[in-house]
Formats: C-alpha cells, structure tokens, sequence
C-alpha cells in the first residue's frame, strides 16, 4: 500500500510536467503561427519581400539572392521597381552576371546618373530609400530626399591597402556621399557627419538603418577612407552571419 501510495504521486508530477510542456508547445506554436501571418520578416524562414518592412534576418536574405540572380530580379518586379537588366560584364578578376540599374520611381533617383549595380544591391537600395531614408528625412527636416548622390558602384579595383579585390569589382557595392532635400538643401558625409547638427543624426540614421538591409556598411566612424562617403555592399560573406557596420 506504501508504494502505490509513492508511485501515484510521481506519476501525477509526470503527468503535470508533461501537460505543462504540451501547453507551452501549443502556446510557442500558436505565437509563431501569428508572427508569420503578421509579421514574417521576422522569422528566418519566411521568404523575402522587398515590399515589407526590414526585420532581423532582411540582410542576410538579400545576401542570398547573389546565388540566384532570376528571384531577385523578380523581387524588384513584385516591389513595383523600375530597372533595366545589364548585359554580363566577364574578365580574370572582375565584372558581374546579376547586374540592373534602378530607374526612377516614387522615391529619391539616384545622381549623377542611375549607377549600374550587382541586383541585391538594388534590393537593398530599394527598401533601404523607402524604409530608412524617407522617413529619417521626414523626421529631421520635415521634407523628402529627391536624390541620392553616389560616387559609383562598378569599379575594376583592389580594397585600398589590399590585394583582396574589393566588392566594387563585382557591382555588389556602392558609394554613397549625400543626398538632396526637395527644399534646396544638401546633405553631405563630407562635412555634415560631426557635430549635433540634424544634418549629423540624419546622416547617423540613415548609416544605422542601412545596417539592416547591407552586409557591409561603412562611413567616417570607420577609417578616413571613408570620411566623404558610406560604403554599401553586400560582400557573400554576409551569408554567413560576417555582417560589418561602422
């Protein structure tokens, strides 16, 4: 009789222990279930829309679509982008296979000109201008940015100091020295970045959300090469968690 009177209670706390696990399973099932309905930019297994908010796994998903050119040219169509895909460019070192050039649309255009880029590259620019760059503008200066201003992306060159050729070579990175207000006025990285200024925490907040959709950032705070502009790219490396942003 002792011993049933043990065992009836430990088989109880077993079977309470399990009912508690099963619930926090069915609860655990029913949160993800939501986040993926609601919002599945951020879960890491939701496929990518360039249309949705940035989460925590954008930049790494961007990154991956370097291994499939096709998907993110058809990511761009679905966002309502306009470009135009470039004929490949191939040599030893350098050139790209996935290149576009984004055409103007509802946002900022890019200047001088409409720069030729590696297409995740694009993608991020897409929702990096849409998600990050207008509303900053709107919040600093309570106006738009109706231009980009870049110094170029294509460039058949080494990282400075390096024999590593640099993510340019291949497109899968560009420039970025300012941008222009649609009352006239000028934001520039050379100049604007120190200091309390609006100008500064624009610039500080544009360079912080970019960090969200790029696998390499780089601006003032990094090196001096960098002090006229931020350095965007999308390096492969970024496919495996060796994001940089500084």
């Amino acid at each position: 009789m002792k011993a049933r009177g043990v065992v009836a209670p430990m088989a109880i706390a077993r079977l309470t222990k399990a009912l508690l696990l099963l619930a926090l399973a069915l609860v655990a099932f029913i949160t993800l279930r939501d986040m993926q309905r609601r919002h599945p930019e951020r879960l890491p297994w939701t496929p990518l829309s360039l249309a949705a908010p940035i989460g925590p796994f954008t930049a790494a998903k961007i990154t991956r679509l370097t291994e499939n050119a096709p998907a993110c040219r058809r990511l761009l169509r679905y966002a309502g982008a306009a470009f135009t895909t470039l004929p490949p460019i191939t040599g030893p070192r350098c050139g790209y296979a996935d290149g576009v050039r984004l055409q103007p649309g509802p946002g900022a255009r890019f200047g001088p000109d409409a720069p030729a880029v590696a297409c995740p590259v694009a993608a991020a620019l897409l929702v990096w201008e849409r998600e990050i760059v207008r509303p900053a503008a709107l919040r600093h200066f309570g106006t738009a940015v109706t231009r980009i201003d870049h110094v170029g992306s294509f460039n058949c060159r080494r990282i400075a100091g390096s024999a590593n050729m640099s993510e340019h070579a291949t497109a899968d990175a560009i420039d970025i020295a300012g941008f222009r207000l649609a009352d006239g006025r000028r934001v520039r990285v050379l100049g604007d970045w120190a200091g309390p200024s609006p100008k500064a925490a624009f610039l500080r907040d544009v360079r912080d959300g970019a960090c969200g959709v790029f696998a390499t950032v780089l601006s003032p705070d990094y090196n001096a090469a960098h002090a006229d502009h931020l350095h965007l790219d999308h390096a492969a490396r970024g496919m495996r968690g060796g994001q940089v942003c500084r």
